[in-house]
């Protein structure tokens, strides 16, 4: 029961740091890329900003990548964005690989615990005999607790682990198109550049 129990804890915490960590306003705050195509409009996309953006959320993170490379092309703005979300995705996905682990360990730990407590009960008859019925029942009701107890476990990791799964796919989705919003946005306001550049030259 002591590993169960040590698995139920850690299941739980991580649970709620999840939670805490992949709310929207932590993740993909609103109007980030409205509020970078301020900057660019107003000729304010300072470094500042940038560093800021990078600190403030994951996506925010992803963003500032482009903004840095921003002077490249179309397509390696891309992968820098790319690079640099495989690495948010990673943090995104922390813990849920030790969830998964609780989940598919605990029914074992539980299998074991009724193993032990039949075995308790097969010493018991070959000690007592059958006559005695506390040995017996005390054997039973552990071997019945610690499977109960590991499938408790096992289920709401399993469950809380397909739905933090789920929850980095959506978000992952979210980001991918704020992203493309964003490199769209300075693609076109250099095309605008240059052909405002290209029309005070012929001026």
């Amino acid at each position: 029961m002591f590993p169960i129990i040590a698995c139920s804890i850690i299941a739980f915490g991580i649970i709620l740091e999840r939670f805490w960590s992949l709310q929207n306003k932590k993740v993909i705050p609103k109007h980030l890329v409205a509020t970078i195509w301020h900057w660019v409009k107003e000729g304010q996309l300072e470094h500042s900003k940038i560093e800021a953006l990078s600190k403030q959320s994951a996506l925010g993170k992803i963003l500032a990548t482009g903004l840095n490379n921003r002077h490249l092309e179309r397509e390696r703005i891309k992968e820098s964005i790319e690079e640099t979300g495989r690495q948010v995705v990673h943090e995104l996905e922390r813990f849920l690989n030790t969830l998964g682990t609780i989940a598919s360990i605990s029914p074992l730990l539980g299998l074991l615990g009724t193993v032990i407590g039949m075995i308790k009960v097969f010493n018991a008859i070959t000690s007592s005999g059958v006559g005695d019925a506390a040995p017996l029942a005390g054997g039973i009701s552990q071997a019945l607790i610690t499977t109960a107890a590991g499938l408790s476990v096992a289920i709401i990791a399993l469950m809380f682990h397909r739905y933090f799964r789920g929850r980095v796919d959506e978000i992952v989705v979210k980001m991918e198109e704020e992203a493309i919003k964003m490199v769209d946005v300075l693609h076109n306001n250099r095309q605008a550049n240059a052909s405002a550049s290209k029309a005070e030259k012929a001026a």
